[in-house]
């Protein structure tokens, strides 16, 4: 009984701690970028201020998937990144590579040829400030593999873990799009169990449902994610908006995701999986979907 109780007061205090990491994603993640002549992997733009006759500067948020990096280019008004999240690189022309970390605030002169990208185990995001009287970004040529390569990634404690486990979870949704049962009943521990704000049910009430299209999780916009470590279990909350088809209609909802995964063997597998719906007004663009509960 006192280890059940201390169990549930960690597995609260780790519930209140994320939640409160929540807060430091203030803006929506933005679309992802249409140029891929500029670069390459999975990045997410938001302009957050265009640049006027009274602000002649643009403000922008960037967010990398890990290994995910621009290429060379030059901003003729220099650039200063603030870095609110993850580890990535930073480079000018003949200088070695920076390491870069969340709270690094960089200022890149004007004229200065460099690239930055996201650590391959990490994802990267920061604000963009970059004044416009001088003109646009001048692209030049593209960040070889072999030069992103060549840099030793660092490693941090449960950096590892941490990035395996939002990789899963990534795939995860991935898997209820596309109604993928066979990779689902692997990762879905026998034992697993479905919070809904319908009900609750097991592991096979769950693949059932998602085989016959009972519940569609045709898409999930992921705005921030966390993950909390404690020995072989892992703590994993995803703000997101879920777009679903449940009972043929279509509905988009913000949820806190709750997401329990425990390691057996060396594999992860999930324990629990829980929807809270949340009051704040969904964030997702273009989304003709109503706005109503599981």
């Amino acid at each position: 009984m006192k280890k059940a109780s201390y169990l549930m007061i960690v597995f609260s205090a780790a519930l209140f701690t994320q939640a409160q990491a929540q807060d430091t994603s203030i803006f929506p993640k933005g679309e992802i970028g249409k140029n891929t002549d500029n670069y390459t992997g999975t990045i997410w733009l938001n302009e957050l201020s265009k640049p006027d006759t009274a602000f002649t500067f643009g403000i922008a948020q960037a967010v990398y998937a890990p290994g995910s990096k621009l290429d060379w280019h030059i901003h003729p008004g220099g650039q200063i990144l603030l870095i609110t999240e993850g580890t990535g690189y930073y480079q000018e022309k003949g200088k070695p590579v920076q390491i870069v970390h969340k709270g690094d605030v960089i200022k890149c002169a004007s004229g200065v040829e460099h690239w930055h990208a996201s650590a391959p185990n990490s994802e990267f995001a920061y604000v963009a400030i970059s004044p416009s009287e001088k003109g646009k970004t001048i692209w030049r040529q593209r960040v070889t593999d072999a030069e992103y390569n060549s840099i030793k990634a660092p490693v941090t404690s449960n950096t590892n873990e941490e990035q395996e486990i939002k990789t899963l979870s990534r795939k995860k949704w991935d898997w209820m799009a596309d109604k993928n049962a066979d990779s689902l009943n692997v990762l879905f521990d026998d034992k697993c169990m479905f919070v809904h704000m319908g009900g609750s049910w097991g592991k096979e009430q769950e693949i059932n449902i998602i085989k016959s299209g009972g519940i569609w999780y045709k898409k999930a916009e992921i705005y921030s994610v966390t993950v909390n470590l404690f020995g072989n279990t892992a703590i994993l909350l995803n703000d997101i908006d879920l777009v679903a088809e449940v009972g043929g209609n279509e509905v988009t909802n913000p949820f806190m995701v709750t997401e329990v995964y425990i390691k057996e063997n060396g594999k992860w597998k999930m324990a629990q999986l829980t929807f809270s719906h949340l009051m704040r007004p969904v964030k997702m663009k273009n989304s003709n979907s109503n706005n109503n509960t599981q």
